[in-house]
């Protein structure tokens, strides 16, 4: 099998799990890496609230033996601030620090955060540079396109993270304004890729194997990311990493009862980690992604909205099977 490396971190594929703030937690983490992931990110965690103690930040960064490599994404837009997380994420053994400079929501951008530090390249490289002083694992980058059409700089912003000392950087190729539509751009991750020197990863409308190759033949990325097309569909990684292997070889396709089974194991984990309270609150809009082209999923995803235990989820699994057997 092929592998990559992230500085001394060693991938045994290709494609990544992305962070996404109330999926990507450590019961999805390790699901995916079972299923083929190169490796997971956390959840995104607030450099601001480690610096007030928030127990729920502290909670977000544990990381179990059977989702490695694990990266910690940190976000936050004060040097000492972010280098101070970092050395609080370091507690936790992560295999990687990752920085998020691209995320859209206006919760995190318009606190000066995420994607907003694409609008001061110079604050981007102090970031980095104050992060990579204190991790004693390799540090990446999560950046976009730019802010907006009129602020493409996703080149100079990696060139400048990785004169900081950026291990690799992980681009979505639409601006801040774009956030998830239209479609993404891969001639900039290209670019990207052909500025610098360290791995770039490929992030942006990946969600097929199909998806896969056009993104690496088009960026000449060897590494993609993969985010909200896992959701419900684990198996993304494993049929990705066959293909990339043996494009001959024949794509494996879960049955229904398989795809159940894995929701049913997944929310499980959730409960195991979480209580049952919490985990099925946030498992509303987790199940309903492995629904997605099923028959009666319209009224399957109604009744996600109302589970409350893990009992409700187990018959809405016979549920769902029985209107898929009709």
């Amino acid at each position: 099998m092929t592998q990559f490396r992230i500085e001394n971190v060693t991938l045994k594929s290709r494609a990544v799990l992305a962070p996404m703030a109330g999926v990507s937690d450590r019961a999805y983490r390790e699901l995916c890496v079972r299923f083929g992931a190169a490796y997971c990110v956390s959840e995104m965690v607030s450099s601001k609230a480690l610096s007030f103690k928030s127990k729920k930040s502290e909670e977000l960064m544990g990381i179990s033996d059977d989702e490695r490599p694990c990266g910690i994404q940190i976000f936050g837009d004060d040097p000492e601030c972010m280098a101070q997380a970092a050395e609080s994420a370091m507690k936790h053994s992560p295999d990687i620090i990752d920085i998020n400079m691209g995320c859209p929501a206006p919760k995190i951008s318009g606190n000066g955060s995420g994607c907003a530090l694409m609008k001061n390249p110079q604050l981007c490289g102090e970031i980095v540079s104050a992060v990579t002083k204190v991790s004693d694992v390799p540090v990446t980058v999560k950046i976009r396109k730019g802010w907006d059409n009129d602020s493409i700089n996703a080149v100079e912003v990696a060139k400048i993270c990785e004169q900081a000392g950026a291990a690799a950087i992980t681009v979505h190729g639409r601006t801040r304004a774009q956030y998830y539509k239209p479609p993404v751009d891969y001639d900039i991750i290209r670019r990207v890729r052909e500025a610098v020197e360290i791995p770039v990863i490929a992030n942006g409308d990946i969600d097929s194997v199909e998806s896969a190759k056009r993104a690496v033949e088009l960026t000449g990325c060897e590494l993609i990311m993969i985010g909200r097309a896992s959701l419900g569909n684990p198996w993304i990684f494993s049929q990705i990493n066959t293909y990339f292997e043996n494009p001959e070889a024949k794509i494996f396709e879960p049955s229904l009862e398989e795809k159940l089974d894995v929701m049913v194991e997944h929310i499980s984990k959730m409960v195991e980690y979480k209580g049952e309270h919490m985990a099925l609150l946030q498992a509303r809009k987790l199940v309903v992604g492995y629904f997605k082209g099923m028959r009666g999923a319209a009224a399957l995803r109604n009744e996600a909205g109302k589970i409350s235990t893990l009992d409700d989820l187990k018959r809405l699994r016979q549920k769902a099977l029985e209107a898929g057997k009709n």
